[in-house]
């Protein structure tokens, strides 16, 4: 007698595990209906290959709902997963930067602007005017007017500065091509006509400059220009470059800029500037004056004062650089200033922030050489490669 019921019982049990199978088969939710940690409802169509499902629930295991069709591969993402990739997002912030941690007041009846400071530290909730000398951050003409340049980090304070590169500063690079380091020491570093080299070249950045030049008959050696610079980080190429002319004319507009390889128009009026935010970062380029001049800020990384400029005839004729009819070598004059480097930072003018670094021009001669072509120069303007270089872009990244 119990025999009897253990083989009803066993095909009893047998006898349920068909109907379930059956029901899948029927009701088609995918066998791999993930809702990660939710409820994956997996909607299969016909006999179709693929359901794919959406989780709603916070069970553990994936329930599919089909439409008679067998779905194999119904997968879906549940609440908790997602609260994770959303969390994920919530996690790429703009990195913090104390010295414009402010809000913008209303200004005085004499024109000077005011900020209210939020930055923690001693000049948390301190308001800072601007000096009357320069009541505005961004003055109309920026030949004539310095600007109000205000500061909420250690500093607290607002003070009086030109808005164009200071070729005599940290981080300078002008001319033919002169460089003042990180260190203070001014050198020059000639590279080569339609060069490329990498002037800084960290985990998280690469500055590439491309040159111009010319080399008068009897002479040894190019003489050169930076023409453009492209500025990498994330999965962005950001571009800065003078355009080539025949003939100089202060007024007329000889700056180009382009983002991810597609042109970019700066306005005139305004707030006169075009603004993007990428992955993690906001990333402004500023008129600061009506033509051939811009601030460019990447939030986090680098501020660059940039100023478009032509050979003149006196220049020329000074250096005796000899330079053909039809062509004013319009080049740039920068200057950076780095928020994030690394101890290991690379490039011709990367390196000289290093914590230990130590010059090795000769300084005291007329025009102290840095050398390293070898190790700096890239293959293109948007390259990141070279011998010494330490960025990497992100696979998958499009190359320009």
């Amino acid at each position: 007698m119990d025999r009897r019921k253990s083989y009803v019982l066993v095909a009893f049990f047998v006898l349920l595990i068909s109907m379930e199978a059956a029901l899948v088969w029927g009701d088609g939710d995918g066998n791999n209906g993930n809702g990660n940690n939710g409820n994956g409802n997996g909607n299969g169509d016909g006999n179709g290959n693929s359901g794919n499902g959406n989780g709603n629930g916070n069970g553990n295991n994936g329930n599919g709902n089909g439409d008679g069709g067998k779905g194999n591969n119904g997968n879906g993402k549940g609440k908790k997963n997602q609260k994770k990739d959303d969390k994920k997002k919530d996690n790429k912030k703009t990195p913090y930067d104390a010295s414009t941690d402010y809000e913008v007041l209303s200004p005085l009846s004499s024109g000077q602007e005011r900020s209210f400071c939020k930055a923690a530290g001693d000049c948390h909730s301190k308001t800072l005017t601007c000096p009357a000398q320069c009541p505005q951050k961004k003055p109309k003409k920026n030949k004539k007017n310095k600007g109000c340049f205000v500061d909420c980090s250690s500093k607290c304070e607002a003070t009086c500065k030109y808005r164009k590169p200071n070729c005599n500063g940290y981080g300078s690079l002008c001319y033919d091509p002169r460089f003042v380091g990180g260190d203070g020491v001014m050198f020059y570093f000639h590279g080569a006509k339609g060069g490329n080299f990498a002037i800084v070249s960290d985990d998280n950045l690469q500055i590439n400059a491309h040159f111009i030049g010319t080399r008068p008959q009897g002479r040894t050696r190019d003489f050169t220009w930076v023409q453009a610079l492209s500025i990498m980080f994330d999965t962005h190429t950001l571009v800065v470059a003078a355009k080539r002319v025949s003939h100089w004319d202060d007024n007329v507009d000889a700056l180009m800029v382009s983002w991810d390889g597609e042109s970019v128009n700066v306005p005139s009026n305004g707030d006169a500037e075009w603004k993007t935010n990428g992955e993690e970062r906001e990333v402004v380029v500023e008129r600061t004056d009506d033509a051939n001049s811009v601030r460019v800020k990447v939030a986090g990384l680098v501020e660059i004062y940039i100023k478009v400029r032509p050979i003149g005839k006196e220049e020329n004729r000074v250096h005796n650089y000899q330079l053909p009819d039809g062509d004013a070598f319009a080049h740039l004059e920068t200057q950076f200033k780095f928020s994030s480097l690394s101890d290991l930072v690379e490039g011709v003018l990367g390196k000289t922030y290093r914590p230990d670094y130590v010059s090795t021009v000769k300084v005291g001669v007329p025009m102290p050489m840095m050398g390293g072509e070898d190790k700096y120069q890239t293959p293109s303007l948007f390259s990141p490669l070279c011998r010494a270089c330490r960025f990497r872009r992100p696979s998958g990244v499009a190359q320009f």
